[in-house]
């Protein structure tokens, strides 16, 4: 066993332990082969954006080909769901469109999954009441696309336990299982805040359904399912809880929206046709120093270990340090922690930040040989985006710089819990240089 260095969890000094294998090793050679815009976009003003559903992707590989899901958003149609969704394919021309909504009634961007190298499952959330209706009934469900005809995409309806209230603020989460062919759908219950969850065949039939309570409301879940086995990571997502702190922000900025996000929720099942979620656990809580912690991905180990990685930061804001926390920390970092039924077993800090340096977004990359690696920015370092090894685990990962022409400051991959094959290939879709493009780059592994 090596040791990892000291975590400070609401005050208390916790020494990180995790079994990495000793020594280090060679850094990969990576290559960006394509670095290229997709498509621009009208911020929507309604809450979201194109990466506002980041627990899921939309992004998937078949093959040889990629697609893409965008978001538009439509002229003079008011909010909240006023965006609809498009497919588009990668060809030597270019981006091309060929299938999209007849009509605006999506609040959030539709994400993707996949179950072969033809099949595409769109995971939309329509809106069943008038444009402009704010906070109203939707209907979510999935339409299965057959990337050889697309003309007549399948409506796949899921059965959901109990009752149900399912608005334009979804908070969906959403995985496929390649190898059985099934997918797994999370939509919360907007009176209730219950994550209800679905599992679906590749035709449509519910295999099992249920519900998700965490201790608070949790939001933009990342979901994997293996062999009907499932897991869900969420973080919470409340208004500010603490009534003084909550007046004296609003006091100084006069903003009255004021969500924090402090603990961070898992919680698995291991077979969902069998029983349901378990009691979910916490990975994270930073709530007493009035910090912030952003999910950033979740991976299945092939022993059914949960790497689970996120950032965290002590105090979210220099307004609630210099006023409440005054030896508190805003400085980011970026942990993993490992569960394993239902118990963190080990804990690791991947990068630590300073006041110059901070890490943001993170994603794994499955690789066909079994190692995985993380995609990661880092704010403020010499190369922002670098490719770091996470499993086997080491004591000290080796990273290596992604030489993009732009950095990606926030983006998605072409994950293994849509469904998309471990590959060499990382698929990148997101932000680089402007807020309203959405870039698509290749990163070659060799």
């Amino acid at each position: 066993m090596s040791y990892g260095r000291l975590l400070i969890v609401n005050g208390v000094v916790l020494l990180a332990a995790f079994a990495g294998v000793r020594g280090f090793a060679q850094p990969p050679v990576v290559r960006v082969v394509v670095e290229e815009d997709v498509y621009s976009f009208t911020p929507p003003d309604n809450g979201s954006g194109p990466m506002w559903s980041f627990g899921c992707t939309t992004i998937v590989r078949l093959g040889d080909r990629v697609v893409v899901s965008e978001m538009e958003t439509g002229d003079g149609v008011p909010r909240l769901c006023n965006t609809k969704w498009k497919l588009a394919e990668r060809s030597e021309e270019g981006w091309e469109v060929f299938a999209e909504a007849d009509g605006y009634r999506q609040r959030e961007p539709c994400v993707l999954a996949t179950l072969s190298d033809t099949e595409i499952f769109l995971n939309v959330n329509d809106s069943i009441m008038p444009p402009g209706t704010e906070y109203g009934p939707c209907e979510p469900h999935l339409l299965a696309f057959d990337i050889n005809n697309v003309a007549e995409p399948r409506k796949l309806m899921p059965e959901w336990a109990g009752e149900t209230y399912f608005t334009d603020h979804s908070y969906r989460g959403y995985a496929a299982d390649r190898a059985n062919r099934e997918l797994l759908m999370l939509n919360i219950n907007a009176k209730t805040s219950t994550e209800h969850w679905a599992l679906l065949t590749a035709e449509g039939e519910t295999l099992a359904n249920g519900g998700i309570d965490f201790p608070i409301r949790a939001c933009y879940p990342q979901v994997a399912l293996k062999d009907r086995a499932g897991y869900v990571l969420a973080i919470g997502d409340i208004v500010e809880p603490n009534e003084e702190w909550r007046q004296y922000k609003f006091e100084q900025t006069q903003q009255k929206w004021d969500y924090v996000f402090r603990i961070l929720y898992f919680t698995s099942t291991p077979d969902l046709t069998k029983q349901d979620f378990g009691e979910p656990i916490e990975i994270a809580n930073v709530d007493k120093t009035g910090g912030h912690i952003s999910n950033q991905d979740l991976w299945i180990s092939p022993d059914g270990e949960a790497y689970i990685m996120y950032t965290e930061r002590e105090v979210a804001s220099a307004l609630i340090r210099d006023k409440f926390v005054p030896d508190g920390s805003l400085v980011s970092s970026l942990h993993l922690a490992i569960v394993k039924d239902g118990e963190v077993v080990q804990r690791k800090v991947l990068v630590e930040g300073t006041e110059a340096v901070q890490p943001g977004h993170a994603r794994f990359q499955v690789t066909p040989g079994g190692k995985v690696y993380v995609l990661l920015h880092i704010n403020g370092a010499e190369h922002p985006n670098q490719l770091m090894q996470i499993y086997p685990l080491l004591d000290e990962p080796p990273t290596v710089p992604v030489p993009f022409k732009t950095p990606f400051g926030s983006f998605l991959l072409a994950t293994v819990r849509a469904g998309n094959e471990p590959s060499n290939i990382i698929d990148v879709f997101g932000h680089q240089a402007s807020g309203t493009t959405l870039s698509y780059a290749q990163v070659v592994i060799e």
